[in-house]
């Protein structure tokens, strides 16, 4: 069996090699092989593959909401404010400024964190052209109003 492997392995390499030193200038007859053409069926109310025009209908704005809990910003800020209050005085001192610098930072870790979390999102309504509807979810609308033509890219609208 190994070796009529070996075998093929130097036919098939002679076979490459040959077709390697061919002269260009030949026009050797090719075959190529037919293979049924693939039929697309999609429903006819599919918007096209990657973009579409319409008219904004309506936007509105999804207010953006940040957690109450204690996360990681309140835990950063504790340590970072602990280790700045140590750094300070000496014995009584020392001890309620590393409180102080614990307490403090994290309340302003924590108030970062929030700040960070809040996301505005705009909700866009569009009418599009072939007369469906179809709404799309952005962090702005720049220049976008009511009214204004637009073309929907990757679940985005686009003024032109």
């Amino acid at each position: 069996m190994k070796h009529h492997r070996t075998a093929l392995q130097g036919i098939l390499l002679s076979a490459f090699i040959l077709a390697g030193c061919a002269s260009p200038g030949h026009n050797y007859p090719v075959s190529t092989p037919t293979y049924p053409v693939p039929v697309q069926t999609y429903p006819a109310s599919a918007p096209a593959y990657g973009s579409s025009y319409g008219t904004i209908e309506s936007i509105q704005l999804l207010q953006g909401g940040g957690s109450d809990g204690v996360g990681a910003g309140a835990v950063i800020g504790g340590v970072v404010g602990g280790l700045l209050g140590n750094q300070v005085g000496g014995g009584n001192g020392k001890k309620a400024a590393t409180v102080a610098g614990v307490v403090g930072g994290a309340m302003i870790g924590h108030q970062m964190e929030r700040n960070a979390q809040v996301r505005n999102a705009y909700q866009v309504g569009v009418r599009m052209d072939n007369g469906s509807y179809r709404t799309v979810t952005q962090d702005s609308v720049a220049d976008l109003s009511v009214g204004a033509r637009v073309r929907l890219e990757n679940d985005r609208a686009y003024r032109y």
